[in-house]
């Protein structure tokens, strides 16, 4: 690996500032509104890592020049140690070997979230702030982001946690895990979309008054200490692929607010041997049409059966647009399709009988995505599919496709146990400041 300097990171937005590591993770969204990403890149040669297939070994490799010159630096190791506490195994599938899935959903919450935000839980209890007030981290979920950011802080000492959720919008299991905390963590059942539940935590961001009386921070895909763990993952499921097959990762990434997108393309922009990089999102094609047509064109999210992809103006596009800003853009990187509800039930119940894989709605339209690709592409890659939640979570859809009930995870099924409480929220910054507290 190339010596890495100090790390600094810049908004999105381009203002000169610059911030360290601990400040771009304290703040989560920058001052201008921007997101925060590298100024620089390290550059990583697969002889970099350790031959261990372990994520926590590969990932502590690959973050530490994103804490360069940073206090927390020396804690790195620890931190991805603590937080990756369960595994990330790439299987191959089918008779043939057809492609690989990577799967994401071994943590508390049985989603892929669980990476990201206990990370950035371990970093937080080891960054040296020197404002005594408490951080009160305020997130916009559309399923899973809340449930693992809740299961990651909570109890965690001087920091406190607000989850903004769509009411009704969300799958019996997931409201559960939103919900059923307590202690320093607070859930609201937003009178709306996931849009609106995002533009509600990025008003409060830019609201004087409500900086004034909070340390806000973020723990949505909008803060880079989520996307940073999980583009580990993806260098250590392309150097697996690489080590086995002498040739590069392509993955399919269930898609809706980027940050799982951003975290695999800025693995490969490090120089990990990841090939293309295709979006599978729902019937919201903002994403998909923006590729196609180069316009961008934000509109109100549609509710479908992948419910944590539903989302029509995400955050993340910036930084993806950021990462690709000559023409044409992310267009020139990553490639898109849309899939509707009948395709998703549709590839659950066939996978199901072909290769005997039970998915979830969101790594059913991943999978999908795979079947839709031109013959040649299809072949002459290795393809690998990110399952990004355990199907479980979605057992109301997903056992009448199958016929047959679903094994829950125990660290899941825990969660049943606990009582459940949220308070109903009007969509609007007057509501959100006066129920804050």
């Amino acid at each position: 690996m190339i010596p890495q300097q100090r790390m600094q990171y810049r908004s999105t937005r381009a203002t000169t500032e610059r911030v360290g590591f601990s400040r771009a993770l304290l703040e989560g969204l920058a001052q201008d509104g921007g997101l925060y990403a590298p100024e620089a890149w390290p550059a990583f040669r697969a002889e970099d890592f350790p031959e261990s297939t372990e994520l926590p070994a590969i990932a502590a490799v690959f973050l530490q020049p994103f804490a360069a010159g940073d206090p927390v630096e020396a804690s790195i190791a620890a931190a991805v140690g603590e937080a990756f506490d369960f595994p990330a195994p790439l299987l191959d599938v089918g008779p043939e070997c057809r492609f690989s899935v990577l799967e994401l959903f071994h943590g508390p919450t049985a989603a892929f979230k669980d990476y990201g935000a206990r990370f950035l839980a371990s970093c937080f209890a080891r960054i040296a702030d020197p404002d005594p007030r408490p951080v009160k981290i305020l997130v916009a979920t559309s399923g899973d982001t809340g449930g693992a950011v809740a299961a990651a802080f909570h109890r965690r000492a001087n920091i406190s946690v607000d989850v903004l959720y769509p009411r009704g919008l969300v799958s019996p299991t997931q409201e559960q895990q939103l919900t059923c905390w307590g202690d320093n963590v607070t859930a609201y059942a937003v009178e709306g979309t996931f849009d609106d539940c995002q533009r509600l935590a990025k008003a409060a961001f830019a609201d004087p008054a409500l900086r004034q009386r909070f340390k806000l921070s973020s723990a949505n895909s909008i803060n880079l200490g989520r996307l940073l763990p999980q583009a580990a993952y993806y260098a250590a499921a392309s150097l697996a692929v690489w080590r086995r097959h002498g040739t590069r990762a392509s993955f399919i990434v269930p898609s809706g607010n980027l940050g799982n997108v951003v975290a695999c393309a800025w693995a490969r922009r490090t120089g990990l041997p990841i090939g293309e990089i295709v979006l599978a999102h729902n019937a919201n094609r903002t994403v998909p049409d923006f590729l196609a047509t180069g316009e961008w064109r934000p509109r109100p999210s549609l509710a479908t059966l992948a419910s944590a992809m539903d989302v029509g103006n995400p955050s993340n596009m910036e930084r993806l647009r950021a990462l690709y800003p000559d023409p044409p853009g992310p267009a020139s990187a990553v490639s898109a399709y849309s899939v509707d509800d009948h395709s998703i039930r549709d590839r659950i119940r066939q996978d199901f009988a072909r290769y005997g894989q039970v998915w979830c709605p969101h790594t059913a339209t991943a999978a999908e995505v795979f079947e839709r690709l031109p013959d040649a592409q299809r072949k002459d890659r290795r393809w690998v599919i990110v399952a990004t939640a355990h199907p479980a979570k979605f057992a109301e859809i997903v056992a009448p496709l199958i016929g047959q009930e679903l094994a829950v995870p125990p660290a899941l099924a825990a969660l049943f146990s606990r009582r459940a409480s949220a308070s109903t929220l009007e969509a609007s910054l007057d509501a959100l400041r006066d129920a804050l507290h």
